[in-house]
């Protein structure tokens, strides 16, 4: 069944899940008992839900060359789910890191802490925009999740607008792009001045030491494009996984002050008519599915 999401936030409302790919959601998204093969789950998944969030295809940078999504893995997600239903993917890491990972194997020690020469690189964009073709009108924004950027890695938020200015210059029109900063201090009206001025949407981060999204939404209200996308994430992975044993069946630690803000922002984006994709974690309260519900109940 899917979620009830009331009659006058539909046409402004999607809500989908972080991944979802779960045994422990059988009962909830899933038939318990039911065997599932790798692409059973998604088939079922929509069935609640209207969108979903892809994020295995950003850990894609490695020593030994860039992975992209395998055609055959695309086309399995676009024919496993409806016509009306939408992808939010997050880009490749690859193209969104401007070094190499400190931790490396340690054949690969050489590479650890290295540049990345395809940071922002357009015809990697190309190329991963090319492998996500199959799925058509159900691909939706596609995100760019920075790390935190030390001085090191880029010298001022400005040296940022800069160089992410001329890669949406030259990027492919058509598409929907968005930006998850990590960076606390780029949070000031230059920043949301530079999403709008390129129509950029804006990513609301719950969790990973940013801002509550209660409070960027009271500082600056940002109305950056005719979408955004709330990503209710959680803190501590580590912490969540050990304490759920990898079992996301039950609401283990509540946020409902992270709801609220999330219902806050959706009221108002729908009054100005600014299409919101709430994304949600397993890690933010435990279960995803459960805080779908929870979520809805605030709304």
């Amino acid at each position: 069944m899917k979620a009830a999401i009331p009659k006058e936030y539909q046409p402004y409302l999607r809500i989908g899940t972080c991944s979802w790919k779960y045994d422990s959601w059988k009962g909830l998204y899933y038939e318990k008992g039911k065997n599932y093969r790798p692409n059973d789950y998604l088939t079922d998944y929509a069935k609640h839900l209207s969108s979903v969030e892809i994020d295995q295809w950003f850990w894609s940078l490695f020593p030994g060359g860039v992975k992209l999504p395998e055609a055959r893995t695309v086309k399995a997600y676009a024919e496993s789910v409806p016509d009306d239903f939408i992808f939010t993917v997050k880009a490749p890491n690859s193209l969104t890191l401007t070094h190499f990972y400190s931790k490396q194997p340690s054949q690969y020690a050489d590479f650890a802490g290295q540049p990345n020469s395809l940071f922002l690189s357009n015809e990697l964009l190309e190329q991963f925009l090319e492998r996500l073709s199959p799925l058509g009108k159900k691909l939706g924004p596609i995100m760019f999740q920075f790390e935190y950027l030390n001085k090191k890695k880029m010298p001022s938020k400005e040296a940022f607008f800069e160089r992410f200015q001329e890669f949406m210059d030259r990027a492919l029109k058509g598409f929907q792009y968005a930006i998850e900063t990590r960076n606390p201090n780029y949070l000031a009206p230059p920043f949301f001045d530079f999403l709008k001025e390129h129509k950029l949407g804006y990513v609301y981060l719950e969790g990973y030491y940013m801002p509550h999204i209660g409070e960027v939404f009271n500082k600056f209200n940002p109305e950056t494009a005719d979408f955004s996308i709330i990503r209710l994430h959680g803190g501590d992975r580590l912490e969540m996984e050990i304490e759920t044993g990898g079992n996301w069946s039950q609401v283990i630690a509540p946020k409902p002050k992270g709801l609220k803000a999330a219902a806050r922002i959706i009221r108002e984006n729908r009054n100005r008519k600014v299409l919101t994709f709430l994304n949600i974690n397993n890690h933010f309260e435990g279960s995803a599915p459960l805080t779908v519900q929870r979520f809805l109940d605030v709304l």
